[in-house]
């Protein structure tokens, strides 16, 4: 399985995402310029032009052609996908974290930080079709949780609101009323800063990764723990295969300490582990930092991993992957 190293990106990764059909790849990092690479051969196809900040997160809509983007500089951007051009910027006053479009893509759910006397926010947006008649006011703005919301996303049918952050408290709102229906438990829970969550591709569980160490495996609905992956270092990134019972985490120590390691000591590899026996079944190694970034392709046949290091490593599996047996 040799990998594809994709170098366009010149500060860290923050976060990689697939379209649904599997045929692109996008990232983003805090060099202020989201880019687009087609995802069998890692060739670069084009960039997004316009921020004025790291880029934090990004979504692509089910038909590729809109993607949105939430930056440092405190916008949120969509843009033509083909084009690069953009289409419209919803501005805020502190940095947007982390964007998803909702089943359809009539919605976004934006999360915003904490910046002077703001708290942070889970905000919903209105995505028209047209996008001369898009408008910047929000449908719902959810406050309360204390500290930086890491991630927000859509639950079942856009019913509810899954959000995690620093608190290291999962919640489940209602995107409706933004009325606040579930919390991860206390005991059961993570013990520090939530880092990463990603759904399954049916909806109906997730997992979360965090700074203490390990990650969690949640059912949707009701909030229950299914499943723990413990490893031996923070977890800034998660991703579950959509095809077999893999789940993969990525980490590394914190990027200040990194000079003091050698790589192979560093711990920069993508673990692999059994969703249902919670066993390591392997590991990837070759990024020079820690992984910021890991993403499935929908096919999983191949995945990607962005590192603090600039690159984007992809991965097509061997025929021998798909026979793993524990």
């Amino acid at each position: 399985m040799r990998p594809i190293l994709m170098k366009g990106h010149e500060r860290p990764l923050t976060f990689l995402k697939y379209n649904r059909d599997g045929d692109l790849l996008f990232s983003c990092a805090k060099d202020h310029t989201p880019t687009v690479w087609f995802a069998d051969n890692g060739e670069r196809l084009g960039t997004y032009r316009g921020h004025n900040g790291a880029v934090w997160t990004c979504d692509v809509s089910r038909d590729s052609m809109r993607l949105i983007t939430g930056s440092a500089d405190q916008t949120v951007k969509l843009w033509n996908v083909q084009k690069g051009t953009q289409l419209y910027t919803f501005n805020f006053g502190s940095p947007a974290r982390s964007v998803e479009f909702s089943i359809g893509d009539k919605l976004a759910v934006i999360t915003t930080d904490p910046f002077m006397e703001l708290t942070s926010a889970i905000h919903v947006k209105r995505i028209a079709g047209d996008p001369t008649e898009q408008t910047e006011e929000s449908v719902l703005v959810i406050k309360g949780p204390q500290g930086r919301i890491n991630r927000a996303v859509w639950g079942p049918l856009n019913r509810t609101i899954i959000s995690a952050g620093e608190d290291a408290v999962i919640r489940i709102w209602d995107s409706e009323t933004g009325k606040l229906l579930k919390e991860s438990d206390k005991e059961s829970g993570h013990k520090k800063t939530i880092t990463s969550l990603t759904k399954a591709a049916d909806g109906s569980h997730f997992l979360s990764g965090s700074l203490d160490k390990s990650a969690k495996l949640w059912d949707t609905r009701t909030l229950t723990l299914i499943k723990t992956y413990s490893t031996e270092r923070p977890v800034n990134a998660v991703a579950m295969s959509p095809l077999l019972d893999h789940v993969v985490l990525g980490g590394g120590q914190d990027a200040s300490a990194v000079t003091t390691t050698d790589h192979r000591a560093g711990k920069f590899e993508a673990k692999f582990y059994d969703k249902i026996l919670q066993e390591e079944i392997g590991g990837v190694k070759g990024h020079f930092g820690p992984i910021n970034a890991l993403a499935f392709n929908p096919d999983g046949k191949s995945f990607s991993s962005g590192g603090e290091d600039g690159y984007v490593r992809l991965h097509h599996f061997d025929p021998d992957y798909f026979n793993i047996k524990i």
